[in-house]
């Protein structure tokens, strides 16, 4: 009877224990996503949560943090990385900066554990979270004040769980500008137009060909390093890119005299930074993601600066008529992406409802599918 109630005892203090863990840790939780407390105060609740994710002396061990960017350390990307890092050391955190020119080595290297997080493209970002890579949906964000508030909104602590997916942590998205459609003749100034002609698309990324070879065109396979210079060498026809590709990847070279950029834009381009969550927790990981929103209008100032002036001669303007009829497109290409869970379906939604908030009377606020 006494081995019993011992044993009772025991049970009861182990589950007393237990919640009494419960309690402190959910309580040092919620002061590490209260967005109103001090930096330093949130950062000491993170340290409590994970003390065995530190040093002896109470120091956060040394990130190495991989970055894309096809200019390597001299590029803009590298140098943006190089100034957010400030902040993290502000923290307490020790950050290796390593710059690589291919996207595919760093994504196997990050998915290998020799980087503890990258910063790539969000078409990249979407192999690891399906939710914040589906921010560079085909004509889902229009312009960047949609983007802006997309992302205060997914910025939420409220929305910090959808930012887990496996091993992995998204730890901040930044705008890279609209992509627009290159093409090596201007006649190519609709989807029906570009029949029988060559396409670029990612060479990872199969469903892209698939969609390209739907609309009767020809897919490419390509490397995002190399993509200016099938575009310029005329091994590609037709090229989906950021305005600034037109300096930096010197796409004129491409365009020549008979070429031009159709004036709508495809999408809207994201960088994205993708951590192991062993090596950042999302309490972490979510002051770096209200950091990076903090940057956004710094940040594009910098695309618009590497964007430079394109010449009037070049833009292939796009009737009224046409630009609603790509939209119905770009839905529908959405749907059938959704549907075959390419694309997440709650960020769909939430970009959908940010369109109806800048157009409340646009048709598909009325009759919602996404």
């Amino acid at each position: 009877m006494k081995r019993l109630f011992a044993t009772a005892v025991c049970a009861v203090s182990t589950f007393i224990s237990a919640a009494t863990l419960a309690a402190d840790t959910d309580t040092l939780r919620a002061t590490a996503m209260d967005t109103k407390l001090p930096k330093a105060e949130r950062v000491a609740a993170i340290k409590a949560m994970y003390p065995e994710m530190l040093n002896e002396d109470g120091s956060i061990p040394a990130r190495r943090i991989c970055v894309w960017d096809i200019a390597g350390k001299n590029g803009p990307i590298y140098n943006a990385a190089v100034d957010q890092t400030a902040q993290l050391m502000e923290w307490g955190i020790s950050i290796e900066l390593d710059a690589y020119t291919s996207e595919s080595v760093l994504t196997e290297e990050l998915k290998a554990g020799m980087c503890d997080a990258a910063l790539f493209t969000g078409l990249r970002a979407r192999l690891f979270n399906r939710y914040t890579g589906t921010i560079d949906a085909i004509g889902a964000v229009p312009s960047r004040d949609h983007m802006k508030l997309l992302m205060q909104a997914i910025t939420s602590p409220k929305n910090s769980e959808r930012m887990l997916d496996g091993q992995y942590v998204v730890m901040g998205y930044a705008p890279m500008g609209a992509a627009y459609i290159f093409v090596n003749d201007r006649k190519i100034n609709t989807l029906a137009k570009a029949a029988g002609k060559r396409v670029a698309v990612l060479d990872y990324d199969l469903v892209q060909a698939e969609m390209v070879s739907q609309i009767g065109a020809n897919p490419v396979p390509t490397a995002l390093v190399n993509a200016g210079t099938k575009f310029n060498n005329k091994i590609v026809d037709v090229l989906a890119a950021p305005l600034a590709a037109y300096q930096i990847m010197e796409l004129y070279k491409g365009l020549g005299d008979n070429g031009g950029i159709v004036d709508y834009p495809f999408s809207q381009i994201t960088l994205q930074l993708v951590g192991r969550a062993d090596k950042f927790p999302n309490e972490l990981a979510q002051l770096v993601r209200e950091d990076f929103l903090t940057r956004f209008d710094k940040i594009e100032k910098l695309v618009k600066a590497q964007e430079g002036e394109i010449p009037e001669q070049y833009w292939i303007e796009i009737p009224d008529d046409d630009k609603a009829e790509y939209q119905v497109m770009m839905q529908e290409a959405r749907i059938q992406l959704r549907e075959r869970e390419y694309y997440d379906a709650d960020m769909l939604k939430l970009q959908r409802k940010v369109r109806c908030k800048f157009e409340p009377g646009h048709f598909e606020c009325a009759n919602p599918v996404e």
